[in-house]
Order: structure tokens, then sequence, then C-alpha cells
């Protein structure tokens, strides 16, 4: 696969294509400064990024979307140049509010359509106000919904030009069949968000989704933030590691940028997380385009894999649709 700055993208299923390097924009509302979202975005839109993964529940919405304007109005891109990805949250399943919850991201963005709608997560809330209902003892209030019911929701939006291609996020193996068998789908998933590095290198379901064209989009590609409220932390730091370090400083790159390298070459779309400047053109120019990693070294690379999910999400562990428990 011949990958340069100015075209790396993928073919899906359905006819469209995705750059296989993206922003992802995840920010906490709580700490994440006003205008951080908007400045990143604008700055990564000028270093080369034309993907931007983002979310309804990230709060930031407004800020990316007026960065993608504004970069569209001082001519620097078009709308057609630009991929966005936005995800449908978990109080939003019921098919009656899924169209709803897309007119809400696409209003917020102010975008006609958004590139990639996903089912971030397969785990319904109880529908409401609070994207994180809770009972008066504090445990999440869940909700039951069929995941191919809400599909089909999404279906009719893409049906109605509000979103170009359709994906889930965060499925396991049984849950996509869910999906694929479902009677008269009109519409595949054509690709499914999952965390994916060296430490976790997804082999089975990455060989699944290549059988049935679905992408992997992979999030947390050089580890995590190590937040403890939803991370592992006695997962070892992906970054320090001895093998990643060596090969980094034989093509004189860092660890991050072999970490990416890696999962490009195996085809996997990756969305490093950065509100830093610095490492925003790091994780992108031509540092991860100008090298390719020997066959040996994939192999070697391949090797740490430990099957270690830094993104466990074990507070919603007793979810009946809670997709961990399965080994794929």
């Amino acid at each position: 696969m011949d990958l340069t700055a100015e075209s790396h993208s993928i073919p899906l299923s359905d006819g469209n294509s995705i750059p296989l390097i993206g922003l992802g924009t995840y920010a906490d509302p709580r700490t994440t400064p006003k205008g951080t979202s908007c400045d990143s975005v604008k700055l990564a839109i000028e270093t080369g990024y034309r993907h931007f993964d983002g979310a309804l529940v990230y709060f930031n919405e407004h800020e990316v979307g007026q960065a993608i304007r504004e970069k569209i109005a001082d001519g620097t891109v078009k709308r057609e140049d630009i991929f966005y990805c936005g995800k449908l949250w978990n109080t939003f399943h019921p098919p009656d509010l899924v169209r709803p919850a897309l007119e809400r991201t696409l209003k917020t963005l102010q975008l006609d359509y958004v590139d990639l709608y996903i089912v971030e997560m397969p785990t319904a809330f109880k529908p409401g106000d609070t994207f994180f209902p809770k009972d008066e003892n504090g445990k999440h209030i869940y909700h039951e919904t069929d995941l191919r019911a809400t599909w089909e929701a999404l279906e009719a939006c893409k049906d109605a030009g509000l979103v170009k291609s359709l994906g889930v996020s965060n499925f396991n193996k049984r849950q996509l069949e869910l999906i694929l068998n479902k009677p008269g789908l009109k519409h595949k998933p054509v690709s499914n968000q999952v965390e994916c590095h060296p430490y976790f290198t997804q082999p089975k379901l990455m060989e699944y989704c290549k059988q049935h064209d679905i992408v992997i989009v992979g999030y947390s590609p050089l580890g995590t933030s190590r937040d403890a409220s939803w991370v592992n932390l006695k997962c070892p730091p992906l970054l320090e590691d001895e093998l990643l370090v060596s090969v980094g400083k034989k093509y004189n790159k860092t660890t991050a940028q072999v970490a990416l390298r890696f999962n490009l070459q195996r085809g996997v779309v990756v969305i490093p997380k950065s509100f830093s400047p610095a490492r925003i053109k790091e994780n992108f120019q031509v540092c991860i385009f100008d090298f390719s990693l020997s066959e040996a070294e994939m192999k070697a690379i391949e090797g740490l894999n430990k099957n270690i999910r830094f993104v466990e999400l074990l507070m919603w562990s007793d979810h009946p649709e809670y997709p961990f428990h399965d080994d794929y």
C-alpha cells in the first residue's frame, strides 16, 4: 500500500472511502479550555488531516464544526475533502430517537451531512435528558433495545442523505452478526471502531471484519490518556516498550510514529487524539509516510500483543450487551 500525506484513503464497502489517519477529538469538558478543540482542528486541517472523529457526548462538536467551516470559508479545504465521523450515543438507541440524535449533531456542527455515523456502543441506556442516567444508588440505568431496529433507523438516515456511510463501534463478532444477518439489510456496517494497538492487536476480530469487508478503525492507537476514571492503569505504558523504542531509533522516529505506522500497514485506520500542536503534527506529517516497517519488524511488533485492553469500561460490565465478555 503506497501511502502519502496527500493520498492515504482506503475504500469502504459502500463505495465511499476513509482516510487512514484521523484526529480524535475526545475532550473532557471539565478540564479542556474553551476554544481548544476549535484551534486544534484548524491546525490539524492546516497540517493535512482530513479525517475527524467526534461525538455528541464529547460536548465539543460545536467547536469542531466551527473549525471545519472556517477552513472551508478561507479556501483551505472544500466540504468534500473533509471526512467527519459522528456517533449515536447510548441514550438514543430506540428507533424513533435515532434521526433526531443525528440531526442534533448536524445542527451542532452546522453541516448538512456527516461522512460516517456509528453506533458508539452496543449498550443502550435509558432515554432522556441525561447522557449517563443513574438511579438513586448511583447505578447506571440501562434500556433494552433491539440493535437491529436501531440499525434500520440508521439505514433510513442514510437513505435521507444525512449520512454517507454507516458503522459501529465496540461491537463484538456476535453483535456484528446480528446486523449482518438482519432480514432485509439495506446497508452493511462499513467499519467497526475498536481499541487497537501493539499490545492489543485484535487478530480474530480483524480477520472476521476482513472477511465481511468491514474496516477496523483503531482508537487509543498509542495506548491511552491513562485517565483513571475509565482506563486500566495497571497496564504498562505502550510508548515505553523496548521494541518500539529500538525500532524508532533505527528509523529516527518516535515510538508513537512506529505504533501508528504498524497499524497503517495492517490497513487499520488510526485516530490518535491530541490537542498538543507539536503532537498533532508529529502524528501526521511525513513522519509516518516517509518510512515503512519491514515484514520482520511487523511480525515482531505483532508479537508484542498481550491482549491488554486499556479501555475496559467496567462500569457497564453488567449490561446485557457489554461487548467485552466475549473472546472477540
